[in-house]
């Protein structure tokens, strides 16, 4: 009987699946999952959906069921929290005052809804959508006759937020602060594309607008004014601006980070025997030009999961996956292959106006990404020139008659 135990705490998409990945590895010790949620691991990305739209009953998101993790001998702490790392005892301490010891620890907390700062941000009514809780509360407001929400952030949370609320035939304003939606992390392309896209389902979007405050009755909120003194009345307010990761008891016993826990390639934190994985984990990406970033998704929260699993079987190596990315609104389905940081040019494969698309990114003259809407045979095959790093004309670059793949090949 092995005396190794592996402590994993976070209930998400990397928690879950750094607990598989251990079993199938050949791990025999004990495996605890602490979650702050009461539920079992469950998808995420549907929540903001397929879920909220009706579409799938929650007992579809699980991501195993209850027998699974029963047969593989993984115990769950549920609807608690660690609040303290011993890393010199290997002991986390948790919010109910009781104490764990482990051999390794794993990381796997993701982040917290960015919250608003300004006055109002606490009234009933306002919302984000990062959990199952989350969501139940704003569908019940749907339910009980909501009219106007308005959603903060043009982000791919806000926006898809904004299409399922759309579609229910609400009135849905958007507020971006800055020039376009989806500036952080598209080319300007797309977010034209995307701004057409909701503005046509009937979604007030509006760009270079900022919030000065939330209104409300002194319970709920009645509204949202704007840097401009505009008052924008609202039943619900939704804020999609982000995460904060969540690492306080982490960085507290020592970890090292500025942005999350920086972790080096093997997904190992500055704490020994404790790593770090998924959202909250801060690396050198080789597909970014090697900058320290956080990736938000669940590609990487699976493969770093599937990386720490293996390092502590025995099997390590380098944390090299390929990063990929999804976003579902209305019926466009976006798919992204590699991570366009530090782009210098960006070339257009096809028709915004036909709705089927791929924005091509470069780097250096080389294809560093692609966002591909609608197109997913440019997804698959230009995932291959990004992983070449392929140098081409960008004159037959977008030309949308020529496959991918022959380009590579050429």
């Amino acid at each position: 009987m092995s005396t190794e135990s592996v402590v994993i705490v976070g209930a998400g998409h990397g928690g879950a699946q750094c607990a598989v990945a251990l079993r199938q590895n050949g791990f025999e010790g004990a495996i605890t999952v602490i979650g702050r949620e009461p539920e079992l691991p469950y998808e995420r990305p549907p929540l903001s959906k397929e879920y909220f739209a009706r579409e799938k009953t929650f007992d579809r998101l699980y991501i195993r069921p209850e027998t699974f993790w029963a047969e593989k001998d993984v115990t769950f702490r549920l609807g608690t929290e660690v609040t303290a790392v011993d890393a010199q005892a290997k002991a986390v301490t948790l919010s109910n005052g009781e104490t764990l010891g482990y051999t390794k620890l794993v990381w796997a907390t993701g982040g917290d809804p960015r919250r608003l700062t300004c006055s109002g941000a606490e009234l009933a009514g306002v919302h984000a959508v990062r959990t199952r809780e989350d969501c139940d509360r704003l569908m019940a407001e749907v339910d009980a006759g909501i009219l106007r929400v308005v959603v903060i952030g043009g982000g791919y949370i806000g926006l898809e937020a904004a299409a399922v609320l759309s579609k229910m035939n609400l009135a849905v304003t958007l507020l971006e602060a800055q020039e376009r939606v989806l500036a952080r992390v598209a080319g300007k392309e797309l977010s034209a594309f995307y701004e057409a896209e909701h503005r046509a389902h009937g979604v007030d979007l509006r760009t270079s607008t900022m919030v000065d405050c939330l209104v409300g009755d002194g319970h709920r909120v009645t509204g949202v004014k704007l840097a401009d003194g505009t008052v924008l009345p609202a039943d619900a307010v939704i804020v999609g601006i982000g995460i904060v990761p969540a690492v306080q008891p982490l960085v507290a016993a020592g970890a090292k980070g500025a942005n999350g826990v920086d972790v080096d390639d093997h997904c190992r934190t500055s704490l020994s025997d404790v790593y770090a994985i998924g959202d909250c984990a801060t690396f050198a990406c080789d597909y970014a030009g090697g900058i320290a970033m956080r990736v938000e998704s669940v590609q990487n929260a699976n493969d770093m999961a599937t990386c720490v699993a293996k390092a502590i079987c025995g099997q390590e190596a380098a944390y090299k996956a390929f990063p990929w990315f999804w976003s579902n609104q209305y019926d466009l389905k976006l798919q992204t292959a590699g991570i366009n940081a530090g782009y210098d040019q960006t070339v257009l494969r096809g028709d915004p106006q036909a709705r089927k698309f791929s924005v091509v990114y470069l780097r250096a003259g080389k294809v560093v990404a692609l966002d591909c809407v609608n197109n997913a045979k440019d997804f698959v095959q230009g995932r291959k020139l990004v992983e070449a790093g392929a140098e081409l004309d960008p004159q037959t670059l977008a030309d949308p008659e020529k496959p991918l793949k022959e380009l590579l090949s050429a």
